[in-house]
C-alpha cells in the first residue's frame, strides 16, 4: 500500500463509523480470497450496515481511485472476490435482515448479507418456497449468489437466482443509488436492469437489498437414489426421464471416483458397487408425487439399477441430499488437491462428456471426479492433482486448456454457476466472441469510468 493511500484510508476510517473500516493484519488476511487458491490481502476492510455506508464509502473511493472489491460469504469458488488490486474488501457480512416476507405478494424483501438457507427456512414457515439451493446454501449468503447467478439442483425446475429477482436496491461507483425493478412479478418498462446485475460478479454495483420471487411451498416431496452398473446406464436412464415428458426438481448425477471417496467419508452403503449413482426428486401433491415415483421406477428398470432407494417427505428427502452436500467434502479427503470445474453442456451431450472425463484422465494421468446438475448439463468436473507429483503439477495446465477446449466445441459453458472469477479469467476470450467483450467493456465503462469495482477481473 502506497502513503498516498494509506492516508486516504486513513480519512475515509475517520469519517465512518467506529469499526466500519479495519486496517488490522488479522482481518486483511481473513479478507484475501474465497475458497479457490488464489489469495491477495486489501489495504482495508470495510463492514458497512447500512445502503448510506455503502455509499459513502463508494463515493469516496471513486473520487480517490481506489478499487473496491466487494465480498459476500466468501463462499465462492473461483476467485471472485480476491481484491487483485488492494484496495477496500467490502463485506456485506453485517447486512444481515429480512426486512419482509409477504404471504400477500410472493415476495422477501432482504439484505445482501442473509444466509440463503436462512431465507429458505424463513419463507418455508410461512408456507413460501425459495428454490435457489447452492450446495454451500448453510453458509453463502444472497448477495452472492445474486453476483454469481447462483444455481443448485433444483435449477432444473425452477430456475437459477437471476430467475426470482425482482427488485434490487444498487450501490453505484460513485455512491449514487439506483432502485431498479420492484415487486411485481412482471414488469416491461424499460430494461430489466435489476436483473442485469445478476451474474455481474461485483464488477457493476453493489446490491444492498434485493426483492426475490417467492413460490407456493410444494406440500411434498420425495426421492429415489439409484446405483448403475455403467455411467452409461445412468445418463440413458435421465434422457429417458425426460423423453417421457417428466420434470423432476433435481436430477443430479455422481461418476464411481466421487462415489468412492463419499462412501469413505459418510461411511454410507448407498454407494456400494456403483459405477454411478443418480438422485431423481420429485415435489407437488402427495398423490400426483407417489404416483410419478412409481412410473420413474418403472421407467428405469430397463438401465438395469443395481439397487432403488426411496425418501418420502422432508425427513426422507433430505437424507439424499445431506449426502449429495459431502461430495465435495469427500473428494478433499483424499488428500489430492480439487479443481473444481462447473462447466456445462447441452443435454445430450452428456454421455460424450462423461467419456471424454475418461479420456482426459488418461490423456493426462490425473484423475477426475465428476458430479452434479445433470438434469441441466451443468457438471463439475474435478481434476484430483497430486501436488507431490510434480509431473502432475506442469501438466494440469494443459488438462484444462484440453477440457474447456471440447466443453466449447460442443456448444456449452466454461462456467455454469460459479463465475469467472480469476481461475477462469485464462478462458475468458476463448469462451466469449470479441463483440460480446465489447459489449462488457462498453457497459462496465458505462457505470464505472474510474474501473473501481473488482478490478483486475474479466472486464
Amino acid at each position: 500500500m502506497t502513503a498516498t493511500r494509506r492516508k486516504k484510508l486513513g480519512q475515509l476510517q475517520h469519517r465512518l463509523a467506529s469499526g466500519v473500516l479495519r486496517m488490522d493484519e488479522i482481518t486483511l488476511q481473513r479478507h484475501a480470497g474465497d475458497k479457490w487458491f488464489a489469495t491477495n490481502p486489501p489495504d482495508a476492510v470495510a463492514f458497512p450496515r447500512s445502503t448510506r455506508a455503502v455509499a459513502d464509502i463508494l463515493k469516496f473511493a471513486n473520487r480517490h481511485h481506489i478499487p473496491v472489491t466487494a465480498r459476500g460469504a466468501g463462499h465462492g469458488y473461483v476467485g471472485g472476490c480476491v481484491p487483485v488490486r488492494g484496495g477496500i474488501a467490502l463485506s456485506l457480512a453485517r447486512m444481515k435482515r429480512i426486512r419482509e416476507i409477504s404471504r400477500s405478494d410472493f415476495v422477501a424483501v432482504v439484505q445482501p448479507g442473509v444466509i440463503t438457507a436462512e431465507l429458505q427456512d424463513a419463507a418455508e414457515a410461512k408456507g413460501l418456497y425459495y428454490p435457489p439451493d447452492p450446495a454451500s446454501r448453510a453458509d453463502c449468503s444472497i448477495g452472492g449468489n445474486i453476483a454469481t447467478n447462483a444455481g443448485g439442483p433444483r435449477c432444473l425446475k425452477y430456475g437459477v437466482t437471476r430467475d426470482y429477482v425482482l427488485g434490487l436496491e444498487v450501490v453505484m461507483s460513485d455512491g449514487s443509488v439506483a432502485n431498479l425493478g420492484g415487486r411485481c412479478h412482471k414488469n416491461k418498462t424499460g430494461f430489466d436492469l435489476a436483473r442485469f446485475f445478476v451474474g455481474s460478479e461485483g464488477l457493476l454495483g453493489i446490491v444492498t437489498e434485493a426483492t426475490v420471487k417467492l413460490l407456493p411451498l410444494p406440500p411434498f416431496r420425495a426421492c429415489v437414489g439409484m446405483g448403475f452398473g455403467s455411467m452409461r446406464h445412468a445418463v440413458r436412464a435421465i434422457q429417458a426421464i425426460f423423453n417421457a415428458g417428466f420434470l423432476p426438481s433435481a436430477v443430479e448425477v455422481a461418476d464411481a471416483f466421487t462415489l468412492a471417496a463419499a462412501r469413505a467419508r459418510t461411511g454410507s452403503k448407498l454407494f456400494d458397487g456403483c459405477k454411478a449413482h443418480l438422485i431423481v426428486e420429485v415435489d407437488g401433491q402427495e398423490k400426483s408425487v407417489r404416483s410419478e415415483l412409481g412410473q420413474l421406477q418403472r421407467l428405469f428398470k430397463p438401465f438395469s439399477p443395481l439397487h432403488t432407494q426411496k425418501g418420502f417427505g422432508q425427513a426422507g428427502v433430505e437424507k439424499f441430499w445431506e449426502l449429495r452436500r459431502e461430495f465435495s467434502y469427500s473428494l478433499r479427503d483424499t488428500g489430492l488437491t480439487k479443481l473444481n470445474n462447473d462447466i456445462a453442456v447441452p443435454r445430450g451431450k452428456l454421455e460424450p462428456m462423461f467419456k471424454f472425463a475418461g479420456q482426459l484422465q488418461k490423456k493426462h494421468g490425473i484423475r477426475v471426479a465428476c458430479f452434479g446438475h445433470a438434469g441441466d448439463g451443468n457438471i463439475h468436473v474435478n481434476l484430483m492433482m497430486d501436488e507431490n507429483d510434480p509431473g502432475q503439477v506442469k501438466r494440469i495446465d494443459a488438462a484444462l486448456d484440453d477440457l474447456f477446449r471440447q466443453v466449447l466445441a460442443w456448444g456449452g459453458v466454461v462456467t455454469g454457476e460459479h463465475g469467472i472469477g480469476v481461475a477462469r479469467l485464462p478462458w475468458w476470450e476463448q469462451a466469449t466472441s470479441p463483440e460480446a467483450r465489447k459489449l462488457h467493456v462498453a457497459f462496465k465503462r458505462a457505470v464505472d469510468p474510474n474501473g473501481i469495482l473488482n478490478p483486475g477481473k474479466f472486464v
